[in-house]
């Protein structure tokens, strides 16, 4: 995340923790130490680097991302959404979509769709199976809200599905 927002513009930390609350932070959770963290990282394995110090009071730092960290960037988008969670995979990689070529975008919604019609899959497998149980009558109260949860599950999926097919159609004159 960060290396997106530093390929938008050069940020001070201050800077992106403002960033993340007014845009990532709608589909990712940071607190500003953890940003101080993966910035640290981020310095230490070259992705990014200083690329000057405010003049003034507090000499604050600002970073940009280096060829190293911009590569390391488009691997990450064009790679496989990986993670347990399918919208922040999903969410993460349309918010920065506009940072690549517009001949990468297609390929990555293609691989966005993959993952979630593979957990949609997995989620249908599981409904399937809970189909053929035979709960106990003192536990059927239990698993009526469980089964709440997995169907909100399924829902959340075909919304998330039918929603990127829709988008990645914008893009198939491109292709």
């Amino acid at each position: 995340m960060i290396l997106g927002l530093l390929l938008i513009a050069p940020r001070t930390f201050y800077d992106l923790i403002k960033d993340f609350e007014a845009s990532v932070a709608l589909f990712y959770s940071a607190s500003g130490g953890s940003i101080k963290r993966a910035l640290d990282t981020l310095l230490a394995r070259g992705f990014i680097e200083v690329a000057s110090v405010e003049t003034g009071g507090r000499g604050r730092k600002v970073y940009r991302v280096t060829d190293a960290g911009g590569e390391e960037f488009r691997a990450w988008m064009t790679g496989e959404p990986a993670g347990p969670d399918v919208e922040k995979a999903a969410l993460s990689r349309l918010h920065f979509l506009g940072l690549l070529e517009p001949a990468e975008r297609l390929p990555v919604l293609r691989r966005v769709v993959a993952r979630i019609e593979a957990d949609l899959a997995t989620l249908s497998a599981l409904d399937r199976y809970l189909d053929t149980l035979d709960l106990p009558e003192e536990q059927r109260d239990i698993a009526a809200h469980q089964r709440a949860t997995l169907d909100y599950g399924l829902a959340s999926n075909r919304f998330m599905l039918d929603w990127f097919r829709a988008f990645a159609e914008r893009y198939e004159p491109l292709s």
